[in-house]
C-alpha cells in the first residue's frame, strides 16, 4: 500500500513551497473574529520555514466570481496571520 509523504519525508530547504489554505474566516467590522483556521495553519507554515523553505501562501476569501471585490480582500487576515 502506498504511503502519503509528510513534511518529515521532504527536503524543502531552499525550495519554494506553495501552501493552499482555506482562510474563509468570519469578519466583523473588517476584523477577524475567529482565528481557528489561521491557528491550524501556523504549525505547517512554521515547520516549512524552520526547514528553510520559501513559503508561498495561496487562498481566497468568499466567491468573487472573477471580480475584484474590496469586501473579499484577504488584507484583514494578514494581521492575525503575521502575529501568529
Amino acid at each position: 500500500m502506498r504511503r502519503f509523504q509528510t513534511l518529515d519525508d521532504l527536503d524543502v530547504a531552499g525550495k519554494r513551497v506553495l501552501v493552499r489554505l482555506d482562510l474563509n474566516v468570519p469578519l466583523k467590522d473588517g476584523r477577524v473574529t475567529d482565528t481557528t483556521r489561521i491557528d491550524r495553519a501556523i504549525p505547517t507554515i512554521a515547520e516549512l520555514c524552520d526547514k528553510g523553505a520559501k513559503v508561498i501562501l495561496l487562498s481566497h476569501f468568499g466567491r468573487p466570481k472573477g471580480e475584484i471585490v474590496a469586501e473579499m480582500s484577504l488584507a484583514p487576515v494578514a494581521e492575525p496571520l503575521a502575529a501568529a
